[in-house]
């Protein structure tokens, strides 16, 4: 019997083949579309995150969240079985709705083959059981989330050029050079379509930001988390700006990018990015403590963030296992109204790991 146990071992778990090698990012590579566009599977971890502001036919304001993780195993590449589970397909979905007080939110996860999930490569092709996520050849998107909590049936138009973040999509994550992701961003996607809880949803239209991500070794060691921000601004501009944290709450690692409604892109430094957290709120299912709302500097600008409601928590401990806040928030710059975007805030529960 130990004998039969140690060798279902080596063929469940690849246990003498030792984990894969995976691709490193580096700063020499240039984003290549329409390529990019699609799945890495050599590198370690990759998102496809489309996060907006929705109107409905009644003037209400919705948030909306979809994300697609794709995510490579230490499974031994070299097993030939159909039932290996080299790559995983991950997806959540969030409506933030202020008439229901919390996000309504859904979660699905399954190994990639039989039909049932993959992450394509060479364009945006996604799926997960009856999820979808897909990029016809004009940019448009299509996005169809449906289960027993949430139906997000979405068409997602480009009105401006890809924002490539970081220098030229390499996109640093801390001091040593292999914390980085290659990144790049769509701002301003013209959105319509049918959005809501399950059983109440309804014409919507309005404005998103898509960002796709991937990497091997983004996080040092020493980090615990990171806050995002990205916001579709009224005059047509666009801000991204990020910093990870230390485990004792303090900044190891920030950038940020505004694109002018000309184009113009603006970059700036770790020192010229912080985070100054304004209203706070704490979790009563997990006890977690999120800065909700928050002033981001970049260089003289400073940018106020305000929650659509407060409650925007998002537990997926049954997929990624990680618990963080993903929320709609309303951006002003130097105190003046100027945009709506996406904050997202994580490892204020546990320290996060990709």
């Amino acid at each position: 019997m130990r004998f039969i146990t140690l060798m279902l071992l080596f063929f469940v778990n690849g246990a003498f083949a030792g984990p894969p090698a995976f691709a490193p990012v580096t700063p020499v590579r240039a984003l290549s579309f329409p390529a990019d566009f699609g799945a890495h599977p050599e590198f370690r971890t990759e998102w496809w995150y489309v996060t907006g502001w929705l109107k409905t036919a009644a003037g209400k304001p919705l948030g909306f969240q979809v994300t697609f993780f794709r995510s490579r195993t230490e499974h031994d590449p070299a097993n030939p079985s159909a039932f290996a589970p080299h790559q995983l397909v991950i997806g959540h979905a969030a409506v933030s709705d202020p008439a229901i007080g919390r996000l309504v939110h859904a979660e699905r996860s399954a190994r990639e083959g039989f039909g049932l999930a993959w992450a394509k490569a060479g364009d945006t092709d996604l799926k997960l059981d009856d999820w979808r996520m897909t990029r016809a050849p004009d940019g448009s998107y299509r996005v169809s989330v449906r289960s027993n909590e949430l139906t997000l049936e979405l068409a997602l138009a480009p009105t401006q050029p890809t924002l490539v973040q970081g220098e030229n999509g390499y996109s640093r994550k801390g001091p040593a050079p292999r914390h980085a992701s290659y990144y790049y961003s769509q701002p301003h996607l013209e959105v319509s379509g049918t959005a809501g809880r399950a059983g109440a949803a309804g014409p919507v239209t309005g404005s998103a930001w898509l960002d796709h991500e991937w990497s091997s070794e983004a996080l040092q060691p020493e980090a615990s988390g990171w806050d995002w921000v990205g916001a579709n601004l009224d005059d047509g501009s666009a801000l991204m700006a990020f910093q990870i944290r230390r485990k004792d709450g303090d900044k190891l690692w920030a950038h940020a990018t505004v694109r002018d409604r000309d184009g113009k892109i603006t970059r700036y430094a770790p020192a010229a990015v912080s985070f100054t957290p304004q209203a706070r709120w704490k979790s009563p299912r997990t006890n977690a403590d999120y800065p909700v709302a928050t002033t981001i500097a970049t260089g003289t600008t400073r940018w106020q963030i305000a929650p659509l409601q407060d409650d925007q928590e998002l537990d997926s401990r049954r997929s990624t296992g990680a618990v963080y806040w993903e929320g709609a928030v309303t951006v002003a710059r130097d105190g003046v109204p100027a945009g709506r975007g996406y904050l997202e805030m994580t490892g204020y529960v546990r320290p996060m790991k990709l």
